[in-house]
């Protein structure tokens, strides 16, 4: 096995920059400087009956501007996750911000003039333009005008764009600073322990019911702690958004705001809340049956990813599960494990785990040329091989759509969960198709229901807090009135099955998403549902499938998500397409109760 493969490394950087100071960054600077200064020339070309040619070429050259600024972006933001508390790497964030805000304000006038010509001119040039560029750009024009009725004149985009740098972003860097610096300290074997967050969070995981609530008090206290003051900054970016969305954009909605930018019709999503929400019992009636297991009468908050299993517990090396991994991925598709096989060779992976690093998980695709970056805090659980199978997806879906242009491949939010769960489902299948014992595999099992729980309800319900916290920061709510809101958002959640503590009113300040990108969580349980409905598909077809599943993914951004899924026969409009999804649950409940 490729030395690569063997232990948890930290990520090169070097296609992107060799160091975070010095010629090669100050020139891409210049570069940009220069290349913006060429391109605002272009303002006077920008006429109703410009030709498509001069279009194409506008756009190409506005494609080689932001491919680099992306690389700039892109190295600031990896350098600050690698080492939150690293000063030379938020002074280069920082400073990479208020750049690309100001550059982004010079380029502002070619998305205003697009979005303000009217239809039968559009219409012309959105008919021809994808013969006149190396890759189709039509669906990116066509999606630009989607935001014609909420956009504002140059001048006060202009300083909204410059207002975010020092609200909005300052204060995402400012959550990220403050929370990554965390220390939890838990006694573990009678020995008091020094963790991070995520080494915190193997313990929830933990066999010693003791130790799993020690390990979420200790969260919840640490957050806790803050809670008023991150509270604090949560309402400050609420009414941010508000401010923003709905009063100058005049969105519906602040939802509305973030379904437009996916692409996802409003009724859409609101039919997936309202069927996750409907179907709450399926999961407090997994949780029943967890609890009769574990030989309790009902489970604590602390519990729900409590194993039941009756074998000691496996931790695997990272040599193991990077050979689980690419193993599941080439049983489905050599070219998808070769793929992933990449993103280590090219050394694109840091899995240490250590302090200051940012927390969870995430992959980061940067150009269509570029494999994408992979941040894991691998510790040896199931649940980080997962994690890996997961994140891996993320960049195999952004490689199958490399053929596209810089605008159009990456996947919108709902479809970008696609290759990954379905990457986390190639695994799992693997591991109960291997494994003979069937204690093993009723323990594959639960956690398979225990990440479908994780993935699907627990992120609708956390969409359905947000969409409840907006409503209620502009209704003058205090911290503590969320926070009561969201206890209650809980209780709904697990109805008699589970007992909850009042510290878990802490538990929505430690969710990142909700602060850097308001309603992402329902990606979430879009992807999840979505990537059921495709694998069982796969189950019933087999090889046949197999074309229309890629061809989603290599779709990337380039259609509406809607389309691309009606390509591949998936209607999402359907209340009956979002319950065959928890049909598929609840069945592997029932199989739990048979085992």
């Amino acid at each position: 096995m490729s030395t690569y493969l063997t232990s948890p490394t930290t990520w090169s950087l070097d296609d992107l920059f060799p160091a975070a100071t010095g010629p090669d960054i100050e020139q891409a600077f210049a570069e940009l400087e220069r290349e913006v200064g060429r391109f605002e020339q272009v303002r006077d070309q920008l006429e109703p009956n410009i030709p498509i040619e001069t279009l194409a070429g506008i756009i190409q050259h506005l494609e080689q501007i932001n491919r680099l600024a992306y690389r700039l972006y892109a190295f600031a933001g990896l350098r600050f996750a690698a080492d939150t508390q690293d000063q030379t790497a938020q002074t280069l964030l920082a400073r990479v911000q208020q750049f690309m805000a100001r550059l982004s304000n010079r380029t502002l006038f070619f998305s205003l003039w697009w979005k303000g010509l009217d239809d039968a001119e559009a219409d012309r040039l959105l008919a021809g333009i994808d013969a006149h560029t190396p890759a189709p750009v039509s669906y990116w024009l066509e999606e630009m005008r989607h935001f014609k009725p909420h956009t504002l004149s140059e001048p006060e985009e202009k300083i909204i764009n410059l207002k975010n740098v020092t609200g909005m972003a300052a204060l995402h860097t400012l959550y990220d600073a403050i929370t990554n610096r965390y220390v939890f300290k838990v006694a573990v074997n009678g020995v008091e322990k020094e963790m991070t967050r995520g080494e915190l969070m193997t313990l929830v995981r933990s066999p010693d019911p003791d130790l799993r609530a020690r390990a979420y008090e200790e969260q919840l206290r640490v957050y806790g702690q803050d809670g008023p003051i991150l509270g604090q900054m949560y309402q400050t970016l609420v009414r941010d958004w508000y401010n923003e969305q709905v009063e100058l954009r005049r969105f519906a909605s602040p939802m509305a705001a973030r379904n437009l930018q996916n692409d996802i019709p409003d009724e859409v999503v609101d039919t997936l809340l309202a069927v996750a929400e409907a179907n709450a019992p399926v999961f407090q009636r997994f949780f029943r049956l967890k609890a009769r297991l574990l030989g309790m009468e009902r489970l604590r908050r602390y519990d729900i990813y409590a194993p039941v299993a009756t074998t000691a517990k496996k931790t695997y090396s990272f040599a193991e599960a990077t050979g689980m991994v690419l193993e599941a991925f080439a049983e489905f598709d050599p070219q998808i494990a070769e793929l992933a096989r990449r993103v280590f060779a090219e050394r694109r992976v840091d899995a240490e785990v250590r302090k200051g690093k940012r927390s969870g998980a995430f992959c980061w695709s940067v150009t269509p040329d570029l494999t994408p970056w992979v941040l894991l805090n691998y510790q040896g659980e199931a649940n980080d091989v997962a994690t890996m199978a997961h994140e891996l997806g993320h960049a195999i879906h952004s490689l199958l759509a490399s053929h596209h242009s810089l605008f159009t491949f990456h996947a919108s939010l709902p479809l970008a969960e696609t290759a990954s769960t379905f990457g986390e489902m190639l695994l799992i299948d693997r591991l109960l198709v291997e494994e003979q014992d069937p204690a093993v595999r009723r323990d594959i099992l639960f956690r398979q229901v225990d990440d479908a729980y994780a993935t699907i309800m627990r992120q609708a319900f956390f969409a359905l807090f947000e969409r409840q916290a907006h409503d209620m920061v502009q209704a003058n709510a205090s911290v503590d009135d969320l926070a009561a809101a969201y206890l209650d958002n809980l209780r709904a959640q697990f109805g008699d099955s589970v007992s909850l503590s009042d510290s878990f009113r802490w538990e929505w300040v430690s969710i990142p998403h909700i602060y850097h990108t308001p309603f992402y969580v329902y990606a979430y349980a879009f992807g999840q549902l979505l990537v059921l409905a495709l694998y069982r598909r796969y189950q019933q077809e087999g090889e046949t499938f197999k074309p229309r599943y890629l061809g989603i993914l290599a779709a990337g951004g380039s259609n509406a998500p809607i389309r691309i899924l009606d390509a591949a026969g998936v209607d999402i409009r359907r209340r009956e397409f979002w319950q065959g999804g928890f049909d598929i649950i609840a069945e592997l409940i029932d199989q739990l109760e048979t085992l």
